[in-house]
């Protein structure tokens, strides 16, 4: 199937696309500083350059798209076009994922994923019930946790 967009338009859309400060991360950092946590971002020091570290509980959180992590959930579909591509670069970014993740449990960090899942779409929760969440964990000492939506 050919793209509805010329090449141009398609580069220029992408290019928009950010790695920092996503919409999803910014209402995770609004919600757990609203409720007191202070945390750092993207800690240049860490394996995986967390989006959200909160040195005092040891934890980094994670805050991942759906599409560019290749979660398995309602949000995320293979492209049909350059699909080695796609694979590859995918696959790829799931590897770093689980490289980063394996290196903060060896470093004494306990980890958190929040997906898009859970702030978007037709599962997604409420920002209160995915704050609870986090926050349980976050005194709860549990090693890791993942958050997602209901779909």
């Amino acid at each position: 199937m050919n793209d509805v967009v010329d090449k141009a338009t398609r580069s220029r859309m992408m290019s928009g696309i950010r790695g920092k400060n996503t919409r999803p991360e910014l209402v995770i950092r609004s919600a757990l500083h609203a409720r007191g946590y202070r945390f750092r971002l993207h800690r240049k020091g860490l394996p995986g350059k967390p989006d959200i570290v909160l040195s005092k509980y040891a934890a980094a959180v994670f805050v991942n798209g759906c599409f560019w992590h290749g979660h398995d959930c309602h949000l995320f579909k293979w492209p049909s076009t350059r699909q080695e591509f796609w694979r590859e670069k995918i696959e790829g970014n799931r590897a770093r994922d689980q490289r980063a993740l394996g290196d903060l449990n060896q470093l004494g960090w306990r980890t958190a994923r929040v997906w898009e899942c859970a702030l978007k779409g037709p599962g997604r929760l409420t920002v209160d019930v995915v704050s609870d969440q986090l926050c349980s964990w976050l005194e709860s000492g549990h090693q890791a946790v993942e958050i997602r939506g209901t779909r």
